[in-house]
């Protein structure tokens, strides 16, 4: 295990869903490239607070919730036996309980939507609040079949914000660790396109144009050195980032998202282009915050 990465698991909701299952897959196979243990984690939650249950009703539901840790942990264990898979049943709805193991994980796995909700649903509410709320990257996998035999390919949006550099620099790491390549995108809007409310005055939008484009050749060079052997294609396109990136990643391994974009308003936690990904996306969505910025990132 490298210095790096030394003490953090890849910490992964299991609740038996087909969707936790596909997230344990993922999780020990994180875990097993990155020499990392598993933690495989299970939220007991009792929904009625203010209703007394008997005591022998508690235990008996303590005790299902231990045989599905203890079945994730087995199932972990037979996917990679050489990967240290732990269990941790945490108290609390699942969110919460996540939410506070993830601040010791390096990575946070999650199915798009567990055994709660309604027929129908995409994404469920945990898949949305941790992605939000965590100091650490988040991975969220749809139970969707994958094409064997199929080239390992990142893709990462990167607008320029710090949680998109973030996103760019996990997205590097994920192409290194699986022997793939990385297309990085970055997407313009004309200032006279529809999703400007009027044009700005005074203000050359070709000259505006060269500028960014430049500016994104330039960071992503630059943030490429740290893995010289990972192939790495950037793209910079004039298209809704929404429609660009989930046409980019329809036959990716992962579409790696900042939280956040420069364009998203500051009351949303998550921007509309990650939330987009999130339910459209047909690979797993990994999102950064931008707490996970390296210290060093080529100046604005």
């Amino acid at each position: 295990m490298s210095d790096r990465y030394a003490g953090r698991p890849i910490l992964v909701g299991y609740d038996d869903s087909p969707g936790s299952h596909e997230a344990l897959r993922w999780a020990v196979e994180e875990a097993r490239l990155r020499g990392l243990p598993v933690l495989v984690c299970h939220a007991l939650h009792w929904p009625y607070v203010l209703r007394p249950v008997a005591q022998e009703v508690l235990t008996q539901i303590e005790q299902v919730a231990l045989a599905v840790v203890d079945e994730g942990v087995h199932r972990a264990r037979a996917l990679a036996p050489e990967v240290e898979a732990q269990p941790l049943l945490g108290r609390g709805t699942p969110s919460a309980v996540l939410l506070e193991a993830t601040r010791e994980a390096e990575m946070t796995v999650l199915g798009a939507r567990g055994r709660g909700g309604f027929d129908g649903l995409q994404v469920g509410s945990a898949a949305v609040q941790v992605p939000a709320h965590s100091v650490r990257p988040v991975v969220v996998v749809r139970p969707l079949p994958r094409p064997s035999g199929q080239d390992v390919r990142i893709v990462v949006g990167i607008d320029g914000s710090p949680a998109s550099l973030a996103a760019f620099d996990l997205a590097l790491d994920e192409a290194a660790l699986r022997g793939g390549s990385l297309t990085a995108l970055c997407c313009w809007r004309e200032c006279r396109s529809s999703s400007w409310q009027e044009p700005l005055p005074f203000v050359d939008s070709h000259a505006l144009r060269q500028g960014a484009e430049a500016r994104f050749y330039e960071v992503t060079s630059q943030l490429a050195r740290r893995h010289p052997d990972v192939p790495v294609t950037a793209d910079f396109v004039i298209e809704r980032p929404q429609r660009a990136l989930i046409d980019a990643a329809k036959d990716a391994t992962l579409l790696v998202l900042g939280n956040r974009g420069n364009e998203s308003p500051a009351c949303l936690l998550l921007g509309p282009v990650t939330q987009t990904a999130l339910l459209e996306a047909w690979c797993p969505v990994a999102v950064t915050p931008t707490a996970n910025l390296r210290p060093l990132f080529p100046p604005g």
